[in-house]
């Protein structure tokens, strides 16, 4: 079932909101209508060849049709680190990294900054940021 515009801008200008406030440290890599990005500031190595990226990738959201999905990679590497911080939003995980949202309520601001706050923390850390 399609989401309703309303719901779906308020739970994507949520997400976002909270993404803009670690920009800096953090880098927008990617900002578009329904596609909003963030990266470390540091370039870093990548994947089996290790390339240099420009930064390593850090969170996004995007508005889909029937959901807004928030992908946040430090999950994948420190996943037992965080689940605690999200009681409620832990319910939406989908996979590894990736939270779909349906309604608005699910979106726990308190705990999204908190979730944030620690993943910024987790990439200075691993040195993605300078």
């Amino acid at each position: 079932m399609p989401l309703s515009p309303e719901v779906r801008k308020d739970i994507f200008e949520k997400i976002r909101s909270a993404l803009e406030k670690q920009a800096p440290p953090m880098v927008v890599s990617k900002e578009h209508l329904d596609v909003f990005e963030l990266s470390g500031n540091k370039p870093v190595p990548y994947g089996s060849k290790k390339e240099i990226v420009p930064g390593m990738y850090f969170s996004s959201v995007v508005a889909r049709k029937d959901m807004v999905s928030f992908y946040f990679f430090p999950l994948y590497y420190h996943e037992d680190d965080f689940k605690d911080l999200i009681p409620t939003m832990i319910k939406c995980l989908k996979g590894k990294t990736c939270f779909n949202f349906k309604k608005s309520e699910q979106v726990d601001e308190k705990e999204l900054n908190a979730l944030l706050k620690k993943g910024v923390k987790a990439w200075k850390k691993n040195g993605y940021m300078k």
